[in-house]
């Protein structure tokens, strides 16, 4: 079971006064969304859109000219918006390195340990290959047995009938 929050405990008495947690990632995700969206064509589109309303509105109507034709306004929007956009997009960049990172040091810990278990590995079948070199192979033991046998049906003296009448 997670453990409680520490506000959220009832066996802790509450600290008086207002807290105000930040959760020191949550800008940081928040840039990542916002470079991400800004990256898409659904950003570009609605861009391109608002920028022919601006310009159409600006250009066409003539009581509502709050930019005239310059478009002072439209390139302080735009200005802004590179101003804020370039951080963000970078801080988003650098998060991702930070996790690819840690992603390239644990496949590396991951090769190493595969490497190492690879070499375990090839140094028992080498121990194996040499402990099977020392035992009696089939074919050993088949010539084995049949010289045993061959040896056990030879004649003996007992065999012979001429030893019938021998007094023992």
């Amino acid at each position: 079971m997670p453990e409680l929050l520490p506000r959220r405990r009832l066996d802790q008495p509450r600290r008086p006064g207002f807290r105000f947690e930040l959760d020191p990632e949550a800008f940081g995700r928040f840039s990542e969304r916002l470079a991400r969206f800004l990256g898409t064509g659904k950003f570009l589109f609605w861009q391109t859109l608002l920028v022919a309303v601006w310009i159409t509105l600006n250009l066409v109507a003539v009581n509502l000219r709050w930019d005239p034709y310059p478009f002072i306004l439209l390139n302080l929007a735009f200005s802004t918006q590179a101003a804020y956009a370039a951080p963000l997009i970078l801080l988003a960049q650098n998060r991702q390195d930070d996790r690819d990172r840690v992603s390239l040091e644990e496949d590396r810990a991951r090769a190493a340990q595969t490497k190492a278990d690879t070499e375990y590995l090839a140094r028992e079948l080498a121990a194996l290959r040499i402990a099977i070199g020392e035992v009696a192979t089939r074919d050993y033991l088949r010539s084995e047995l049949d010289r045993v046998f061959r040896e056990r049906k030879r004649p003996t003296l007992k065999d012979d009938p001429r030893w019938d009448d021998v007094p023992s």
